[in-house]
């Protein structure tokens, strides 16, 4: 009872984390740099970068919400967009210091990243690895 609370709570969250990248990505391709939390007009080249990148971002979160329908199955994929969120963190940090830092949602953005994205991974970890075991067990 338990592993399936614990189960659909983590499914709920992963929905969750996976708007965020949907909104925002799609926030970025639509409105630009101009439209992101401490933007501005910038250059026609990191203009098109933004959107560009916005891009993959938008698509993390459909691929988060598409290994949710079949978590089990779909567990690679999971792994694959939280770590890959996780690790983006560290290139934040490195603007960070070399630019100064950024507007307070982007700080939020590092936090999460960096410290409950991984929390997240592996509570998925735990979670499909149990449920991977009882799957496998013989039935009596």
């Amino acid at each position: 009872m338990a592993e399936a609370k614990s189960r659909k709570a983590l499914v709920m969250t992963l929905g969750l984390l996976g708007a965020i990248p949907v909104a925002s990505g799609l926030s970025g391709i639509f409105g630009g740099p101009e439209r992101a939390p401490g933007g501005g007009r910038t250059t026609p080249s990191v203009d098109s970068e933004y959107r560009f990148v916005n891009t993959f971002w938008t698509a993390a979160g459909l691929v988060l919400w598409w290994s949710i329908q079949r978590p089990e199955k779909r567990a690679a994929a999971t792994r694959t967009v939280l770590g890959t969120a996780a690790v983006g963190g560290l290139p934040r940090l490195l603007s960070a210091r070399r630019a100064g830092a950024p507007h307070p949602v982007f700080r939020a953005a590092t936090v999460l990243e960096l410290l409950v994205v991984p929390v997240v991974l592996v509570w998925h970890t735990i979670v499909m690895r149990a449920g991977t075991q009882r799957s496998k067990k013989p039935r009596t």
